[in-house]
């Protein structure tokens, strides 16, 4: 949430008073201790409150489970106050669930997945650029072209 804050402060013309003045105490505090995820989600209210703010956020099935629900309900904090936020976030289909718990239901799901064409035709290109033509025979190349195709998960 920290480099979330950091990247949407980066993107404002003016720093708003209040971030300003919580970086400064926390600078103050012992050995200038950072601010607490309850802070960051203040700021991050504050800085995405008078501005339309895109959050997007990849993989999130890849986050540790506690750290997901934490995040989770940050931007959710995030969305209540700032109504003009839009969260975009990336994961395997498992997780949209969780995420329309979490979100209070304030999401749209799209549904995104491979065709075994594209995935032979990427394959294609790919082996065309390769700089050691030498290092693949026509069995391998067959190989490669059949059984990635028919093992890829659904991304």
């Amino acid at each position: 949430m920290g480099a979330l804050l950091k990247q949407v402060v980066g993107g404002l013309e003016k720093i708003p008073v209040e971030i300003s003045r919580a970086y400064q105490e926390q600078r103050k505090a012992i050995d200038g201790r950072e601010p607490r995820l309850s802070d960051i989600v203040k700021m991050l209210q504050t800085a995405s409150s008078n501005e339309r703010t895109f959050i997007c956020i990849d993989a999130l099935g890849e986050c540790v489970p506690e750290h997901r629900i934490k995040l989770l309900h940050s931007l959710n904090q995030i969305l209540q106050w700032s109504t003009d936020t839009r969260i975009f976030v990336t994961g395997r289909p498992y997780i949209i669930p969780e995420i329309g718990k979490r979100l209070s239901g304030r999401v749209k799901s799209l549904s995104i997945s491979t065709k075994r064409e594209d995935i032979i035709e990427y394959l294609h290109s790919r082996l065309q650029d390769d700089t050691t033509p030498d290092a693949m025979d026509d069995s391998l190349e067959a190989d490669i072209l059949s059984k990635i195709p028919r093992n890829v998960s659904e991304m």
